[in-house]
C-alpha cells in the first residue's frame, strides 16, 4: 500500500491515471538481457571490408575503444553540468575517467600482439583512408579535459594572443599537423573527411564546454582544494594517460607493425605517425602548471625508451 501511495504521488501531478499504468504492467513482457542491451544489434555490427579474419578483431577493438571515449564522456558532461561542483565530486569523476584509460591501454596488446602482422598489412590497405585519427570522441575528451590553447600546435601557441576566440584556437589545433603529407605538408583525404564532417561539431563542442572544461572546473574550485593532493595526482593520471600512455600504445603498434620509412605512412591513412604520436614531439599537456619543468622536458620520453626502444 505504501508503494501504490507513492505511485499516486508522482502519476497525479502528471494528470496521469495510475490505474492505467498499472493494467499495462499486466500485458507488457518481461524484460531480458539481450533485448536490453540490444545484444543481437551490437553482434551484427562488424562488418569486414575483406576475408581476412583478424580484420574483425580489428574492428572489434576499435568499436570496444569507442564505447569507453563514450563513457568517459559520459562523465565530463555529468562534471561539467554540475552546478556546484566539489573537490570530491571532480575526483570521484576523474578517477572513472582514468579507470576508463587504463582499460584501454591495458587491452592495447589485442592490437600489438593479437593480430598476425602480413594479414594486418594486408586488411589495412583496403581501409584506405579511413584511420583511429578520425576518431571525433578522441577529440571531443580532449577538450573536455583542458583549455583550448592547451590544444594548440606548439610552434603556434605564442603566437595566439590572450583574447583568441575558441574559432582561432581551433584553427591552429595541434593534430591537424598529424594528417598532412610528409613530402608536400598538404592535407591529407584522411583530414579533409574528418574536417568536413566534424569541424562545426567540435567547435561547437569547444564553446561549450570553454567554461566547463575540467581544468576550467578545477580552477574555479577554493584555493585549497585545488592544492588537494589526491585531486592533483588524478589530473596527473588523467594526463599521462590520455597524453603519453595512450598515444605510444598506438606507437608501439605502428612500430611492431609498419615500416619505419618516414614517407610510407599509406597504412595509417596518410597520418605521419612518426612525428605525430610520440608525446616527446607534441608535447601534448592539458595541465602544464601542476607538472615540473623537468617533467614537462622528459614529456613521454621515459616511456618511448623503455617501451619501444628510441626511436629518431
Amino acid at each position: 500500500m505504501d508503494l501504490l501511495d507513492r505511485l499516486q504521488q508522482k502519476y497525479n501531478p502528471l494528470g496521469q491515471d495510475l490505474a492505467g499504468y498499472l493494467e499495462g504492467l499486466l500485458y507488457s513482457d518481461f524484460l531480458n538481457y539481450w533485448d536490453y542491451i540490444h545484444l543481437d544489434t551490437l553482434l551484427s555490427l562488424q562488418t569486414p571490408r575483406t576475408k581476412i579474419p583478424d580484420e574483425e578483431i580489428f574492428i572489434m577493438y576499435h568499436q570496444i575503444t569507442e564505447l569507453y571515449f563514450k563513457l568517459c564522456l559520459h562523465e565530463y558532461q555529468q562534471l561539467g553540468n554540475d552546478p556546484a561542483p566539489t573537490v570530491n565530486k571532480v575526483i570521484q569523476r576523474v578517477g572513472r575517467i582514468n579507470r576508463y584509460f587504463e582499460n584501454l591501454i591495458a587491452s592495447f596488446d589485442v592490437m600489438v600482439d593479437g593480430m598476425d602482422q602480413r594479414e594486418f598489412l594486408k586488411f589495412r590497405m583496403a581501409l584506405m583512408p579511413a584511420s583511429g585519427f578520425q576518431s571525433v570522441q578522441y577529440r571531443m575528451i580532449e577538450i573536455c579535459s583542458t583549455d583550448l590553447r592547451n590544444l594548440t600546435d606548439k610552434a603556434k601557441r605564442q603566437a595566439l594572443g590572450q583574447q583568441s576566440t575558441q574559432e582561432e584556437l581551433f584553427g591552429c589545433i595541434y593534430w591537424k599537423e598529424g594528417a598532412t603529407e610528409a613530402a608536400t605538408g598538404a592535407k591529407t583525404l584522411t583530414l579533409l573527411q574528418f574536417e568536413e564532417k566534424y569541424s562545426d561539431q567540435l567547435i561547437q563542442h569547444a564553446r561549450e564546454y570553454q567554461h566547463k572544461n575540467l581544468w576550467f572546473i578545477v580552477k574555479q574550485l577554493p584555493q585549497e582544494d585545488q592544492q588537494n593532493e589526491k585531486l592533483i595526482a588524478h589530473l596527473k593520471e588523467l594526463d599521462s594517460n590520455v597524453n603519453v600512455n595512450w598515444p605510444l600504445m598506438h606507437y608501439k603498434s605502428a612500430v611492431r607493425y609498419l615500416h619505419r620509412n618516414p614517407d610510407d605512412i599509406a597504412a595509417t591513412g596518410g597520418t605521419n605517425w612518426q612525428k605525430y604520436l610520440p608525446p616527446r614531439f607534441q608535447k601534448r599537456i592539458f595541465y602544464p602548471e601542476i607538472w615540473t619543468q623537468q617533467e614537462i622536458d622528459n614529456w613521454g620520453k621515459g616511456w618511448v625508451n623503455d617501451i619501444v626502444g628510441e626511436v629518431d
